[in-house]
Parts: structure tokens; C-alpha cells; sequence
């Protein structure tokens, strides 16, 4: 197999005649397991390691190798296993806060084209968590395209076809079924050479039914949903990159159960660009958009052009990202507090007022 297969392109060369290191050959990233990862190049595919001095730079805050990254390998003799000495630097990344308390950016994936956002028509079905993941997708430099699965057993696939429509803000939507091929020959169409794409979706959504159908043979193990909550277990429990017949690339995941925004700042106004454009015709540029005069937000929600769901969405989202920049960036948490103890002081003011007025 050649690079150029894998996705080596002119960027990625020009990066590697600036970095390029004595014995080293560029090599991609398909897949990581527990410390290792398995890389293939111009070379056979084999597993590397960190090199001391990579694990140290990578253990002192610099990044770890993710799926889909092209790193400097030193291949060991034999070509049995590899060092990885250096990471190049990525054209496009999906990441997302880690799950829990802890405020640390996780890279899910990194140099992609296309990510295909899978969704289930099936009572997992759920708007308000595409239009997260179409925010950090337009964040991470991929174009992202929505898959609604499982057509086959949805009683209403084009209402909800239409109900994603509404949120899409352009990106393309394919209508399928993994199980049956249905909608498959569009899906596949839009597919080209040497372009990597990431599936990305919540457990049970079909993600590793999709990659069997494209792969045309069982390749990744699949089970049923529950029938309760249409809910699925971590079938795929590492990520791997597969090469399709026709040339592209495509990584599974396994399934999400919590996406985090990490700074997404510019997805969420790519997502939400007809809210954004609502308030840019407000009265008032400081428009909270709740009860003032004059408010072109609040006059869509009355005539039905805009989604009460739709609005609490973006509210939702853009306080989790301005929470998450408090906790990265000091200067914006101490801001932050600054203007908390104004207006604390601004309404222990009235109430002392208030009550003097009562004396």
C-alpha cells in the first residue's frame, strides 16, 4: 500500500520536508489500543510506541497520537513494530471536553474530511443532540454530513427527515438503512478517493452495521438495541480506520454517550447561523432576548419561523461554552466575576434604597 492511498497529499508533504528526521518514514495512525498503536505506511502495517523523548513532551502537556494522525515512525528491524518520534501537525481534529468534571480537551480523530453524523429514526431519535454534534463538527475543520439510519423500521422517516432539514444549516442528509442498503447508492456516491471520513453517533445508532455494509463483509461485531429505549451497548470499543472499496477512508468510533463542547465557539455560530442572524436585527445590540422591546428573536418564536426548543438549544450551548472558557482562560473567569460582583452590588443597592424609601 502506498501513502497516497491513506490520504498522504501536497499539505502533508510540505509538512514533512519541514519535520522530516534521519530514519524516520511518515506513517498514519488506523488504530490505538491501551498504549499502542497499530501504523502502516510505505511499510507493513505494525504497532508503535511512543519514543522517550515523544512520551515526555506528550506526558508534560503536548498531544498523544489520535486515530487518523500522520506521525514520523522509525521502524524497528524487521518491521515487526515502530518508534513514533513526532506528530504532524493536523489539518482538522474532532475533540471534545472530557467526560466528567476534569477541563481537558479529548482528540476523538484527527485529519478528516467528512464527518458523518449517524443518527437513529427510532425513539432515540433526538434534534437537540445533533445540532451538538453539528457544532463541534464545523469546529474541527471536517464537513459534516448527517446519516439518519434504520429507515426501515420509522413509521415517519420524512418527518423526520424534514425536522432535521430544519436545523442542517445546508449540510447534506442521507436516508438510509444499514440492515436493508436502503438510500446506500446516494450515501456511497458522495464518497471520493483518498478522503478520510469519521462516523460519530450515540450507541445503538448503527455505526458498525454502516461500516459492514460499506466494507461489503462483517467486519465489526453488531448487536441488537434494547427494545425499551432503542439504546445500544459499546459494540466498537476501540477506533479504527477502514479503506473502502472505491478508495475512501472511514473511521469508527465507539459510541458517545456524552459529547461536551470544546471550544466551539465558531460551530456553534456556523450551527446556529439563522438564530444568529435573528438577533443581529434586534433593537438593542445586548439583547438577552426574553421580554425587551423590539426583539426579533422573541417576535420569531411568536409567529412560528423560530423553534422554542430550537432557541433553548442555543442558549444551553452557548453557556456551556462560555462556562468552559471561564475555566480555561483566567482572564475571562476573573471578567466573569467582576461583572457578577457589579451586579450583585447593583441590586443589594435597590433593595437598600427600597427599603429607606419604606423608613
Amino acid at each position: 500500500m502506498l501513502i497516497q492511498d491513506l490520504g498522504w497529499d501536497a499539505y502533508f508533504e510540505a509538512l514533512w520536508s519541514e519535520s522530516a528526521k534521519d530514519g524516520c518514514v511518515p506513517g498514519r495512525v488506523v488504530s490505538q489500543q491501551r498504549g499502542l498503536w497499530r501504523v502502516v505506511g510505505d511499510f507493513e502495517e505494525c504497532w508503535a510506541e511512543p519514543s522517550g523523548k515523544f512520551r515526555k513532551e506528550s506526558e508534560d502537556g503536548g498531544d498523544w497520537p489520535a486515530v487518523g494522525d500522520w506521525i514520523s515512525a522509525e521502524i524497528r528491524a524487521g518491521q515487526q513494530n515502530a518508534l513514533i518520534q513526532s506528530i504532524l501537525r493536523r489539518r482538522s481534529r474532532f475533540a471534545r471536553k472530557v467526560a466528567g468534571k476534569q477541563i481537558t480537551e479529548q482528540v476523538i480523530v484527527s485529519n478528516i474530511d467528512v464527518a458523518l453524523i449517524v443518527a437513529a429514526l427510532d425513539s432515540d431519535f433526538n434534534v437537540r443532540r445533533i445540532e451538538r454534534y453539528l457544532a463541534q463538527c464545523w469546529e474541527s475543520g471536517a464537513r459534516p454530513e448527517i446519516v439518519l439510519n434504520k429507515a426501515d423500521v420509522c413509521e415517519n422517516p420524512l418527518e423526520l427527515l424534514a425536522e432535521i432539514e430544519g436545523v442542517a444549516m445546508g449540510a447534506p442528509i442521507f436516508l438510509v438503512s444499514a440492515k436493508t442498503g436502503e438510500g446506500f447508492a446516494a450515501l456511497e456516491a458522495s464518497f471520493k478517493k483518498g478522503q478520510t471520513m469519521v462516523l460519530l453517533g450515540s450507541s445503538g445508532v448503527g455505526k458498525s452495521t454502516l461500516v459492514n455494509r460499506l466494507l461489503q463483509e462483517e467486519r465489526q461485531p453488531t448487536y441488537a438495541v434494547r427494545e425499551s429505549d432503542s439504546r445500544g451497548r459499546h459494540t466498537t470499543t476501540s477506533r479504527e480506520l477502514f479503506l473502502l472499496p472505491g478508495g475512501a477512508m472511514i473511521i469508527d468510533t465507539p459510541g458517545l454517550r456524552e459529547l461536551q463542547l470544546w471550544n466551539a465557539a465558531e460551530g456553534l455560530t456556523q450551527t446556529f447561523s439563522d438564530v444568529d442572524e435573528l438577533a443581529s436585527q434586534c433593537r438593542f445590540s445586548d439583547c438577552q432576548h426574553k421580554k425587551e422591546p423590539g426583539c426579533a428573536v422573541q417576535a420569531a418564536l411568536a409567529s412560528g419561523i423560530l423553534d422554542a426548543g430550537r432557541l433553548e438549544s442555543w442558549r444551553k450551548l452557548q453557556r456551556e461554552q462560555e462556562f468552559l472558557l471561564r475555566k480555561v482562560d483566567s482572564e475571562a473567569g476573573a471578567s466573569y466575576k467582576k461583572r457578577i460582583k457589579i451586579s450583585m452590588r447593583q441590586v443589594r443597592d435597590i433593595y437598600q434604597n427600597r427599603d429607606k424609601g419604606k423608613n
